[in-house]
């Protein structure tokens, strides 16, 4: 892809961590040092945390290159409050930047630890094969990590993270909220453009070519059973997600890439994403990967001006998770 060299996802986002310390109370965030001098943020464990904490992490995961807004919206009437994303470089800021495609383990101690990574450190890092195809790397002095867990990662990882993207653990900076919290319900559905993306790859189609995009999906309810609040997040998105993206390139290959894109076209859906974790065992190996993805799919073809949309929100599947 075609980046410009000017953007760092992670001084952008440094600059969006310094605002969120600065507010800390007020979003209601814990702030502290871990034991290798890194910035430890508790946006949903022992600190309650709370929506308004959890867009800033959102914008944060995606480097500083995307807004997000929190909005009613007709579409979902029984839950009408919408996370809508966008960005003016949607390949950076949500493959280089949000995906969660950093793993994350350590078996060794007391208590295992696994997570998988999101935000602006991975783009320092580049270990991931996701990266040969993206062409971009960031180089700045300070980085920021967001995990979706109760606790922060044990010191042998934070030294690994801050090895692998050259800088000192005291210039890290790892945000964590659990998956149940209002911070985790609020942020990972704030992934909905990121997975469009990443099914649009994927797909072999050119993320050259993929030049703006928009995305919205229902703020779900948090839950404190993790399958089941993880499957809300990924329902908002499967049953209620809504992207627009804008390409470049011959009309029918944009059409041809608006008729793959909606989940509807999984083997899997028609069921909660909690139903179908827990039938496979919990292995996501063995789920369709072609399931995450919106429901709801245009497709602008720039040169020609046609736009080509697919895909049906899911009213009932959505209200069954939901509710």
């Amino acid at each position: 892809m075609t980046s410009v060299p000017t953007l760092s996802v992670n001084q952008r986002s440094a600059a969006l961590v310094a605002r969120m310390i600065g507010d800390a109370e007020e979003l209601r965030i814990g702030v502290s040092r871990g034991e290798l001098g890194e910035t430890l943020i508790d946006a949903g464990s022992k600190s309650p945390g709370g929506i308004a904490a959890g867009i800033r992490i959102a914008e944060i995961c995606m480097g500083g290159l995307g807004l997000v807004e929190l909005l009613p919206s007709s579409a979902t009437p029984r839950w009408p409050w919408t996370l809508v994303v966008r960005s003016s470089n949607p390949v950076i800021a949500c493959l280089a930047s949000q995906y969660a495609g950093w793993r994350l383990a350590d078996e060794t101690g007391e208590k295992p630890f696994f997570a998988l990574g999101s935000g602006p450190a991975r783009a320092l890092a580049r270990h991931e094969p996701l990266f040969k195809d993206l062409g971009y790397s960031d180089n700045a002095a300070r980085g920021t990590l967001v995990i979706e867990g109760p606790r922060p990662p044990p010191k042998k990882i934070v030294a690994t993270v801050a090895q692998q993207c050259r800088i000192k653990p005291e210039d890290l900076t790892i945000i964590f909220a659990p998956t149940q919290s209002l911070v985790g319900c609020t942020q990972i559905v704030a992934r909905v453009l990121e997975v469009a993306l990443h099914k649009t790859h994927e797909l072999g189609f050119s993320l050259e070519r993929v030049v703006d995009g928009i995305g919205a999906a229902p703020l779900c309810p948090p839950h404190p059973d993790f399958v089941t609040a993880m499957g809300r997040t990924n329902d908002a998105i499967i049953f209620a997600g809504q992207v627009q993206l804008y390409v470049t390139g011959p009309a029918h290959e944009a059409r041809a890439l608006a008729e793959k894109l909606p989940s509807r076209g999984s083997r899997d859906y028609g069921r909660p994403f909690s139903e179908i974790f827990r039938q496979a065992k919990g292995d996501f190996y063995a789920i369709d990967p072609m399931l995450f993805s919106p429901a709801r799919i245009t497709v602008t073809a720039l040169e020609t001006g046609e736009s080509f949309q697919l895909g049906d929100i899911d009213l009932e599947l959505l209200d069954t998770s939901f509710a």
